[in-house]
């Protein structure tokens, strides 16, 4: 049953980015597609079949595992389990083989909203929620997608995988940010595509947790941890004004 009430009861809501706030297969699909290109062509052998088996990709059925490392993991990591890939594959020298192939996911061009961000934060902000995000992307390609989406200028505070925090799904992201902003856990609102975002908003007893079925993840993956779960952060706002859950 969801809980009652309105999003203005709140005072904060925190977004997860990829998936949420953009179209998570617009961006991280065609990159890891680029980059198995890239290290077939450098490592001069088929790195591509066990690298998308690797991740969790499977470009024939369009599919990316919600659970997989492609979904889940900060960049960082990934990176590693890429070389371990290439690495297994026999590759000599596997580091540079990664470090010569390896191209970050372009910002901007692959960065595609999944609602009218400034008019939902319009809406929040006009409703008296400050706005923050908790990603799992590292800072520098957050920053950049942000700036190019112009939604920078509405948020008190973003988090990313590699600002020194545990990951997602541990609490941390969410208290730090609460702390911060000087609101209580209980006065915030976690809103996320993946599993990981309504685990770490549970950890982190949020006021309320909502998934949302705009990234990877259905309905029975989110609704254990989800209080509510909506079909994308368009249907946080109705007509402008700050929606009340209770009806949905």
């Amino acid at each position: 049953m969801p809980k009652q009430g309105n999003l203005t009861d709140f005072h904060c809501v925190i977004f997860d980015k990829d998936g949420t706030l953009i179209d998570f297969w617009a961006m991280w699909a065609s990159w890891i597609r680029e980059l198995a290109q890239r290290l077939d062509l450098v490592a001069g052998k088929d790195i591509t079949t066990p690298l998308f088996r690797g991740v969790g990709f499977d470009p024939v059925g369009d599919a990316i595992d919600p659970l997989g490392p492609l979904a889940l993991m900060p960049l960082d990591e990934f990176r590693a389990l890429v070389a371990g890939v290439v690495e297994a594959a026999g590759v000599p020298d596997p580091a540079a083989v990664v470090t010569a192939a390896w191209c970050a996911p372009d910002p901007v061009a692959t960065a595609k909203p999944l609602a009218d961000l400034p008019a939902l934060f319009d809406a929040l902000s006009a409703a008296g929620l400050q706005i923050a995000i908790a990603t799992s992307d590292n800072r520098a390609l957050t920053e950049a997608t942000l700036d190019a989406l112009g939604i920078t200028r509405y948020l008190a505070a973003v988090l990313c995988a590699d600002d020194g925090l545990p990951i997602k799904p541990a609490p941390d992201m969410i208290l730090a940010i609460c702390e911060r902003l000087g609101v209580r856990p209980a006065d915030a609102v976690m809103v996320g595509d993946s599993i990981v975002d309504v685990q770490m908003g549970r950890a982190a007893q949020v006021g309320l947790v909502v998934g949302v079925l705009s990234g990877l993840s259905d309905e029975a993956l989110l609704q254990p941890y989800a209080d509510l779960v909506l079909p994308s952060i368009a249907d946080l706002v109705r007509t402008g004004a700050a929606q009340s859950f209770s009806d949905v």
